[in-house]
């Protein structure tokens, strides 16, 4: 009966945070993302373009980025060749809101729990801005491969390190007992 419980605890705290995240964050792109013309995407997302283009420039990749006319997605152009739209989910946010889910359902110490979502949420993020750069540079010199890259090998670079970073927590700071 214990198991049980703990089960539906887990659950209960998981698909709480869960909903009430994914709530507060679809105000926010609703508040802030503008999907009639003159298109707009939400700050986040544009502040993760912004980055990304930082660093391809920083490693002899001449970008540019432009809002797209007729979505809300941003257009990256490397050396002037349209390489990738980033939108809303390229910028790691719903990832976030997963991993910060699993941490609250297996909470520790509370100091613990909260800078360990801080630190892992950060790790995602930049995680993620390495990722697009790389998928940029990567879509750029070998366009054949998109699907491969896109679809395949690099979701798998942002949800390997969430998963790491649950297994972290299990492992060495979580309340579960044993």
């Amino acid at each position: 009966m214990k198991d049980n419980k703990t089960v539906v605890l887990f659950l209960l705290k998981f698909f709480g945070t869960y909903l009430l995240l994914f709530l507060l964050y679809s105000y926010y792109l609703n508040r802030t993302q503008n999907d009639v013309s003159p298109f707009a995407c939400a700050p986040i997302t544009k502040t993760v373009a912004e980055q990304t283009k930082y660093l391809l420039n920083v490693f002899g990749y001449p970008t540019e980025i432009v809002q797209d006319t007729e979505t809300t997605a941003l257009k990256l152009f490397i050396k002037g060749k349209f390489t990738a739209f980033i939108v809303e989910g390229c910028n790691a946010i719903s990832i976030i809101i997963l991993f910060i889910a699993f941490i609250v359902a297996f909470a520790g110490k509370f100091k613990t729990t909260v800078l360990y979502i801080l630190f892992g949420s950060l790790l995602i993020y930049f995680t993620n801005i390495v990722r697009i750069v790389i998928i940029s540079i990567a879509l750029y010199e070998y366009p054949q491969y998109q699907h491969l890259l896109h679809e395949i090998i690099f979701p798998s670079i942002i949800y390997g390190m969430t998963f790491l970073l649950w297994f972290v927590w299990i492992r060495y700071f979580s309340n579960l007992k044993k």
